[in-house]
């Protein structure tokens, strides 16, 4: 079984950076200067942000199907951030030093399936459960802090 790590599109953030702090603020939304690396994964470029790199912290939708599932979390999304587009079978780099949970989800958005690995297993990982015909997605968190990291989709 093949996967497909999806990354947000930037279109989706890029006005917020031309908004200033406390229009950041009425939005739920901060901007930060990014002191260490790793901390601030990307969800665009699917990359760790460079120290000194800008990165906006806001809130953001990823699974909205009507489910008791629907949720939201926040994410980092660095300024001028390149779309990552991982080829099918291939896992990031910024997803193999972390624990991640998968989450797998019916195409009614209703959660089937769940686990928690190590970054380094994730592939093997989502392989298998992608073997149950039902898993139409998995969404990957990061287990410490659990944050939205990205989604994988059946190829």
């Amino acid at each position: 079984m093949t996967f497909q790590i999806e990354a947000l599109p930037y279109d989706a953030f890029a006005p917020l950076f031309a908004l200033d702090d406390m229009a950041l603020a009425d939005a739920g939304a901060r901007r930060m200067t990014v002191d260490h690396k790793p901390g601030f994964p990307c969800r665009v470029s699917l990359q760790d942000a460079e120290v000194g790199e800008t990165v906006i912290l806001v809130n953001h939708t990823h699974l909205d199907l009507g489910s008791p599932y629907d949720a939201r979390h926040a994410v980092f999304v660095r300024q001028d951030a390149p779309q990552a587009a991982p080829v099918a079978g291939e896992v990031p780099e910024v997803l193999h030093h972390r624990l991640l949970s998968l989450r797998a989800f019916d195409a009614g958005g209703m959660m089937i399936a769940a686990d928690v690995v190590e970054g380094a297993e994730v592939a093997a990982r989502l392989d298998a459960m992608f073997g149950a015909t039902d898993v139409s997605f998995i969404d990957i968190h990061n287990a410490k802090p659990g944050c939205f990291a990205a989604r994988a989709r059946r190829v």
